[in-house]
């Protein structure tokens, strides 16, 4: 995103309520996503709304995955899935929120699809991998050492699904997640 010039910050400065108001409206008419920030800044979205809104897309994203190809579908829900994820921390900036969208999707495809796993086509194992390694990236950097401790037993156990298939993975995948 470029920055904003000094020139057009004092443009904007120079325009009545009037016309701000008319410009912020075209543009939230025009941006889905700003439409929710400037919701959520102005407190008519809550954090609970949003969370729920988006754990309600990732579970009809995967839910609804179909194709030729079980698995190539999935991945395919996985990665926007993630997007969504994505999607909610820039509108909310909630760290905790998108650590828990995370769990809520990884909780998902292993209570669900772990059969897939096992397919010919091993991208949504390996996707699968990366999300729960991003995972434990986001909760060791973001969240309060009191955090790892309550989420270690769910992690210890996504990894022992992983790592029980045998299958190579082009990165390292701890075998446990080490809390501090």
């Amino acid at each position: 995103m470029p920055a904003v010039s000094a020139a057009l910050k004092k443009a904007i400065q120079q325009l009545s309520e009037k016309e701000k108001e008319a410009i912020i409206l075209k543009a939230i008419r025009r941006d889905g996503e700003l439409q929710d920030i400037v919701a959520f800044e102005l407190e008519e979205l809550t954090l609970e709304e949003a969370m729920e809104q988006t754990s309600d897309t990732i579970h009809a994203l995967l839910i609804n995955a179909s194709g030729r190809s079980l698995s190539k579908a999935l991945t395919k829900a996985l990665r926007k899935a993630a997007k969504e994820i994505a999607r909610f921390k820039r509108i909310t900036k909630d760290a905790k929120g998108e650590v828990e969208l995370h769990l809520y999707l990884l909780r998902l495809i292993f209570s669900n699809y772990t059969g897939q796993f096992d397919s010919y086509y091993k991208v949504f194992y390996t996707t699968t991998a990366r999300l729960l390694l991003r995972t434990m990236q986001l909760i060791r950097k973001n969240l309060h050492e009191d955090y790892h401790l309550e989420y270690k037993d769910e992690l210890d156990d996504f990894l022992s699904q992983i790592h029980s298939r045998n299958k190579p993975l082009s990165f390292h995948l701890p075998v446990y997640f080490e809390a501090e």
